[in-house]
């Protein structure tokens, strides 16, 4: 959604809102129904959407009145961007969230205008917002992060049973984010057990306890910056930061993922290389320079192009080289989230 652009009021094909779940795009619903062999399908799982306020300065001066005329809002958020990414390249795939408060219809008019398909369940909390400032002269981008606030009781219910429906016709999960306030702890383990049983391949963009716990149901790739690996074994970010550190930790605990759980560990660096175990030992993939615009989003944008790429039968290397090639592409975009202008 671009500055000066009116609000688009686009028609949402959603039910009433005392609905348990709610389906945006009809002909996605009826995909899902249909038999026979198909392409692989993608459920992006994020239960913390968000809306993405961007905005730019040459120079941000603290403490002053800092106005722009550059700026733009966009659904944004950790099973958003994937969507949208796998979208745009042609992909089958839908996200699945929950939704609620006065921003509800405008965050799913935002969903239509950009063509990402979405199934949400109502949880009467307001959606938050995150701010980027982007300071151009400086090459800074600064991202302000809200708390959600709390979902009402049974959220998490409706979204593991309409979860449980979407998988049975879906080749690849994508589990991202943190959870919001009031989602119910083990949440996330619930959803990966229930993928595991129904023969999805489970991709993790997840930290902490929600990570540790989707372990046991055998994640194909899990995918984590380094302080968040630091986050989720406990370890000060300071202490790994270090390349020689930062090597043998992600050496160490990649070799235990995958002798375990049979799951490759990759773990990017923002503008430093990835780096990632590929089975038998570390390897490095450099991050090609780009011009930056916007850097939100990036992360997202690798491990939607390290799913595609797994799930269509490429190795390891070919998919850290995709999602290498899609978090560039993003960055370079102002817009969060996106390949394309």
């Amino acid at each position: 959604m671009l500055q000066n652009s009116n609000i688009s009021r686009t028609s949402i094909e959603a039910g009433g809102q005392n609905q348990e779940s709610h389906n945006q795009n009809s002909q996605i619903q009826d995909d899902h129904s249909s038999a026979g062999p198909r392409e692989p399908s993608f459920l992006c799982v994020c239960l913390n959407p968000t809306i993405q306020k961007t905005l730019v300065f040459s120079k941000i001066h603290a403490g002053e009145v800092n106005r722009t005329a550059q700026w733009r809002i966009d659904v944004a958020g950790k099973g958003i961007i994937p969507t949208r990414i796998l979208t745009q390249l042609g992909e089958r795939a839908v996200h699945l969230t929950q939704l609620g408060g006065p921003n509800r219809d405008w965050f799913l008019s935002m969903c239509a205008e950009d063509q990402i398909p979405i199934e949400w369940v109502e949880s009467d909390a307001p959606i938050r917002f995150c701010t980027t400032l982007i300071e151009e002269s400086e090459g800074h981008a600064t991202e302000l992060v809200e708390e959600s606030l709390p979902v009402a009781p049974g959220t998490s219910e409706a979204i593991i049973a309409r979860f449980s429906e979407l998988v049975q016709k879906t080749s690849a999960v994508l589990l991202s984010g943190t959870v919001a306030t009031g989602i119910v702890s083990g949440t996330m383990a619930r959803l990966a057990e229930i993928a595991s049983k129904a023969g999805a391949r489970l991709y993790l963009d997840i930290k902490k306890q929600d990570l540790l716990e989707c372990l046991e149901f055998h994640p194909l790739c899990v995918k984590p910056n380094l302080e968040e690996l630091a986050q989720t074994l406990g370890i000060p970010y300071d202490e790994v930061r270090e390349e020689t550190t930062a090597r043998r930790l992600v050496a160490e605990t990649g070799r235990k993922f995958y002798e375990r759980f049979g799951t490759y560990l990759v773990v990017t660096r923002g503008a430093k290389s990835t780096l990632y175990w590929d089975g038998r030992q570390l390897c490095e993939q450099p991050v090609n320079p780009v011009n930056v615009r916007n850097p939100i989003g990036s992360g997202d944008a690798f491990g939607a192009g390290l799913a595609r790429i797994l799930e269509r039968g490429g190795s390891i290397h070919d998919a850290v080289k995709e999602g290498t090639r899609l978090g560039g592409l993003n960055a370079a975009q102002l817009k969060p989230g996106s390949i394309f202008p």
